[in-house]
């Protein structure tokens, strides 16, 4: 096919410009931008206009894509959260995977599928998106609540599973016969283990120290973190377990350090952008033509992810001493498939395992059910008041588990999130940990991080700058932020972010003079504390019992 335009740089520009505008109608009717980016894709392909020609640098960027999205999830692969949500979380999250996959096995083999084709499609039907889930219940403010908890707990239990599929097929992919099957099976395993191994110790001598270094240049540490995923993802590939297992290692490998949710938030915008090259991929990969024989099943598929995994969700959690509001609201983050589904299915493209037939099918349900399920989680509460009359029969008259989870979600909020461990904010800390309030503290220096780590309150490494970190943090039921710092930009910044994060709490931050007063609070600050002006007053009052002139507290 000749090429529509006269260069690679041309051609790509017109691919991101389309996407932007593609992209806004979809965010004007609240669609994620995976479907805005799958419709691109179809729209350049070959069966629409065609403009599609530089296919060795768009996949090279989606590539590039995949590996940071496996980066991403295991740098907040947090197992404190599986921890804390004990059995719900594994056993919801392989319970749902168990039961989708047996349930969608059977569907797609009376549809008429092969045995390989149907455990495929079966798989990918299991897979929810982290991402939109994150977002959706991010922007509802639900991350917190008790079902927004529980979801995201077996959400990592997901993405866990995911690799461990990718691990397996990929070794099973590499066999040429069933004799030599499980021999390459257990030469993948063992070269696995030895990578592992080699990380660990790397986790335990050597990364730790090293991003300690390396996060004096917040554009150094980001450098960082995305060369050691791209390494560790080749490093995979050449180990014969795929970049994408490798990508995943080297997340979790951070994961532990008090560096990831700064490489995290600083990654995301990367992230997007290059996994749209992957989006526009496989949309341009999908023959229009192909398609019309697999709509009635994607149809039926799409019903049963939109209707089944909730009520799988549902039945477990019901069964585990759960209300059944919180399993209806839980059950409705799995009724969409997600980005790994489709990267599943471009994986068994790729091995042969399926054809570009299962491969559209499996994208078209994806296109359906995330379009689908996205209004019902953003409606989710006026649906459950609907459709509550038909959910009694998985009530619990004694939600056990459900009462234990909320008192321990009770005793774990924090009172006060803190930027700034300075002298000013590590004495304001101390203060207001002797009054028995909880403190979140925060700093982007790294060595005042390692001192307050281990002084009986929690200490994050965060860029009181960046709204991506801002969204991380668990600013739901917080009353107060606070900035110690006295940098007019950074404060200015931070209440911006907070403004964009639609945080309901009060605000209080930290300036140099009388004059920078004014401009904060018309920013949105409810305090202003001036350290010299309140220190000096303090003085006063304590050499001349003023006690009429002591300054309002913070709390």
């Amino acid at each position: 096919m000749t090429p529509v335009f006269n260069d690679v740089f041309t051609e790509i520009s017109v691919l991101l410009l389309l996407a932007a505008i593609i992209g806004a109608i979809g965010v004007r009717f609240r669609q994620p931008l995976i479907v805005a980016f799958i419709a691109v894709g179809i729209l350049v392909g070959p069966s629409v206009l065609g403009w599609v020609s530089a296919d060795d640098q768009v996949d090279l960027l989606a590539k590039l894509g995949i590996a940071l999205l496996l980066f991403v999830v295991g740098l907040k692969l947090d197992l404190r959260i599986i921890r804390t949500m004990g059995q719900v979380a594994l056993a919801t999250g392989l319970g749902q995977v168990f039961f989708t996959s047996i349930i969608g096995y059977f569907i797609a083999i009376s549809l008429g599928m092969p045995p390989v084709t149907a455990l495929y499609v079966a798989v990918a039907l299991t897979f929810s998106s982290t991402i939109i889930i994150v977002k959706l219940l991010t922007d509802k403010h639900e991350v917190d609540a008790l079902h927004g908890r529980i979801a995201i707990g077996f959400l990592i239990v997901q993405d866990i599973v995911v690799v461990l599929v990718m691990i397996a097929l990929t070794s099973l992919g590499k066999s040429g016969d069933t004799a030599s099957m499980g021999r390459e099976a257990i030469e993948v395993l063992f070269r696995g283990g030895l990578f592992i191994a080699a990380i660990g110790l790397l986790m335990r001598y050597i990364l730790t120290p090293l991003l300690h270094q390396l996060a004096r240049s917040p554009e150094l540490l980001v450098l960082f973190a995305i060369a050691w995923a791209v390494a560790l993802g080749a490093m995979g590939a050449h180990l014969g377990f795929s970049k994408e297992v490798g990508a995943f290692l080297a997340g979790v490998s951070l994961a532990s350090t008090p560096y990831r949710e700064a490489i995290g938030s600083r990654l995301v915008s990367l992230r997007d952008f290059l996994l749209l090259f992957f989006f526009i991929d496989l949309g341009a990969g999908l023959e229009l033509t192909s398609l019309d024989a697999q709509v009635m099943p994607a149809i039926i598929l799409s019903l049963f992810v939109l209707i089944g995994n909730p009520l799988i969700v549902l039945i477990i959690l019901g069964v585990m001493g759960y209300r059944k509001r919180t399993g209806f609201l839980a059950g409705l983050t799995v009724a969409q498939i997600s980005e790994f589904s489709l990267i599943l299915g471009a994986l068994g493209l790729s091995l042969g395992h399926i054809d570009a037939d299962t491969m559209g099918l499996i994208t078209l349900v994806g296109m359906i059910t995330i379009s689908v399920s996205t209004y019902m989680i953003l409606y989710s509460h006026p649906l459950y008041e609907w459709i509550s009359p038909w959910l009694v029969v998985f009530e619990r008259k004694h939600a056990h588990r459900e009462d234990i989870q909320e008192r321990v979600a009770e005793q774990s909020e924090y009172d006060i999130v803190l930027f700034g461990l300075g002298r000013f904010g590590s004495g304001i800390a101390q203060e207001l940990r002797q009054r028995g309030h909880r403190v979140l503290g925060i700093d982007f220096d790294p060595d005042l991080v390692r001192k307050h780590e281990g002084q009986g309150y929690a200490v994050h490494y965060g860029d009181a700058e960046d709204p991506e970190y801002l969204a991380t943090l668990p600013l739901d039921k917080v009353p107060w932020v606070l900035s110690s710092v006295r940098e007019m930009p950074v404060n200015l910044a931070l209440l911006n972010g907070l403004h964009y994060s639609n945080y309901k709490g009060q605000v209080a931050v930290t300036a140099h003079t009388h004059a920078e007063v004014e401009q904060l609070q018309q920013a949105g600050a409810d305090r202003v504390l001036i350290p010299y002006a309140d220190a000096a007053i303090e003085a006063a009052d304590s050499l001349f019992g003023l006690s009429s002139k002591q300054p309002p507290s913070l709390i």
